[in-house]
């Protein structure tokens, strides 16, 4: 806890130097200051705690760790294999493999950590970005996974795996169109992968129900309504004596017609016609008798057929795209 308050402290100093250097809007300032304060707050530390100092402010840690990593024109100019030794590239496998066993016991931050290590020494091994992909997928992190995907993809443009975790994150992202795009993709290089089909299937589904002419709430309406266990609870709601006094009623209303609870419902039987006097039909846009309907034939649904219910329920819940028990390379 000791080196996250020392951190967390180097931070706090870092914006208190830069809310005096005179260089930040007023509203850039307010900013600041809350934040300090919700970083004091949150680590518990103070400015005056200089116990917690370290040698060297935050600038300087990150200048001297930046100045170890490769810039972007090293990177272009020395993308040829050769570039890197061979005991780099061992080193590099090495922290990949590290990663791989944290991606195992789920530990994805770390798993980050060591791929982007990796990536430091060994910036043209598409598996390095495909695997951080992964990590940053399973922290919830799409567009960063996104990105690691296209910069696999730039390297080595027929690796199956980083168009496949392209089209998981897209899928992620709620951009299904263009996730089927890359899981089609992906199974041209590899047609074998149920994985890739499946995925491509969820994704064209998604496609589906997203368009103005889908289901409502992505139920398929067709089959719903070809059910015939559906269509023979439907029909017996609708002879319900009661069922029948509340929409005679809403209509009456809807359209400014005599109310009353007597004249519509003909025939109602004692106690059922008693309780739907006494509820009174719905004056005009009142919608507590579509709704009590709504709740009673649900109920129905239910007691008469559960798996019908089940079924629907599933039909509803967002599927997702698998990653599938795929390890890491």
């Amino acid at each position: 806890m000791t080196d996250t308050k020392r951190l967390a402290f180097s931070i706090i100093q870092f914006l208190h130097d830069q809310l005096h250097s005179g260089n930040l809007s007023s509203g850039a300032q307010e900013s600041l200051e809350v934040a300090v304060q919700c970083l004091e707050t949150a680590f518990e530390v103070s400015t005056d705690d200089q116990s917690l100092a370290v040698p060297m402010t935050l600038p300087e840690i990150f200048t001297s760790a930046t100045a170890k990593l490769p810039t972007q024109s090293q990177v272009n100019n020395n993308s040829t294999p050769n570039s890197v030794s061979e005991d780099d590239r061992a080193e590099a496998e090495r922290l990949k493999t590290d990663g791989n066993d944290q991606m195992k016991v789920e530990n994805f931050g770390a798993a980050v950590e060591f791929y982007s290590k990796a990536i430091a020494i060994n910036p043209q091994n598409a598996v390095y970005y495909c695997n951080r992909a992964a990590a940053y997928s399973k922290l919830g992190n799409y567009a960063g996974a996104v990105q690691d995907c296209e910069q696999a993809i730039s390297i080595d443009p027929n690796y199956s795996k980083a168009y496949g975790r392209m089209g998981l994150a897209l899928a992620s992202l709620n951009k299904h169109t263009e996730a089927a795009t890359f899981y089609k993709k992906a199974l041209e290089l590899d047609p074998d992968n149920d994985t890739y089909k499946s995925n491509l299937k969820i994704a064209e589904e998604k496609m589906e129900t997203s368009s103005p002419t889908a289901g409502m709430g992505g139920v398929d309406l067709a089959g719903l309504l070809s059910n015939p266990g559906f269509m023979n609870m439907a029909s017996n709601l609708m002879n319900n004596p009661q069922v029948q006094q509340m929409m005679s009623g809403m209509m009456s209303g809807a359209y400014g017609g005599v109310g009353g609870g007597g004249g519509g419902g003909g025939g109602v039987p004692g106690a059922t016609a008693a309780a739907a006097a006494a509820a009174g039909p719905p004056a005009a846009g009142d919608l507590s008798g579509l709704i009590q309907a709504g709740q009673q034939f649900a109920q129905q649904m239910q007691q008469q057929n559960p798996e019908l219910i089940e079924q629907l329920r599933s039909q509803i819940r967002n599927r997702t795209p698998s990653a599938g028990n795929e390890e890491q390379p």
